[in-house]
């Protein structure tokens, strides 16, 4: 399933599909056809840690970034640490994904680093070696951030179409199934609110840059036309 938002800042039920969940050809056509459908490369798209997806991303669409959802992300690393630690684990994640700009991130990291990394080094390698994807929605308005780090509006739409298959004990048949889900979205979709800062949306997509989530350099108007 791929939520995406639209220059106006309303999101979009943009593709639902069967298929095996890690497969990256699974992935891949199901991006390929959201691109024969006439769907420009996202400039950000987020995720959990499907392999699947990542791998398909910079196949079909390799100029968009990737933003790792943070929810998974600490639920993966507190489930590589004793319980005894993961109060401690989970204040060290917490400082990373609410710092105040990248900078402040980094310096978390590294504390977390030195705090955990000796003794859990597997623990702390799932945040150190997806650093920049961890960190990639610090380029973006402060507005967004809270958006960019997790993939809640997917999570919390499926919460329902899971419901109700427990209830049906099974669509019956995959075309079935699948027919289910989509109208479950399709009336789902109705309940999605717009992103905070809707009208950064479009400067997002033109190119504009960010620095500590406050716009720093709007981008270049085309040849002869000349800005409202």
């Amino acid at each position: 399933m791929i939520i995406g938002v639209r220059a106006d800042g309303t999101k979009e039920l943009i593709a639902v599909a069967d298929g095996t969940r890690e497969s990256t050809d699974d992935w891949a056509e199901l991006l390929r056809d959201c691109r024969r459908r006439g769907m420009r490369a996202p400039v950000v798209m987020v995720g959990d840690g499907v392999l699947g997806l990542w791998r398909a991303l910079r196949e079909v669409f390799p100029a968009t970034r990737e933003q790792r959802c943070w929810v998974h992300k600490v639920a993966n690393v507190l489930a590589a640490l004793p319980k005894s630690v993961q109060a401690g684990a989970r204040r060290a994640l917490n400082e990373i994904l609410g710092a105040e700009d990248r900078a402040h991130a980094e310096r978390a990291i590294q504390a977390l680093v030195t705090d955990y990394g000796a003794k859990w080094p597997k623990a702390v390698a799932k945040v150190v070696d997806d650093q920049e994807a961890l960190l990639a929605f610090f380029d973006y308005p402060a507005e967004h951030w809270l958006h960019l780090r997790t993939t809640n509006p997917i999570e919390s739409t499926f919460s329902p179409v899971r419901a109700r298959t427990r209830v049906t004990k099974g669509p019956g048949s995959k075309d079935a199934g699948l027919a289910m889900v989509f109208k479950l979205l399709e009336a789902a979709e109705q309940r999605w609110r717009a992103v905070n800062g809707p009208h950064l949306v479009a400067l997002v997509r033109a190119g504009a840059r960010f620095d500590k989530g406050r716009l720093v350099e709007r981008p270049a108007e085309p040849a002869g036309e000349v800005a409202a």
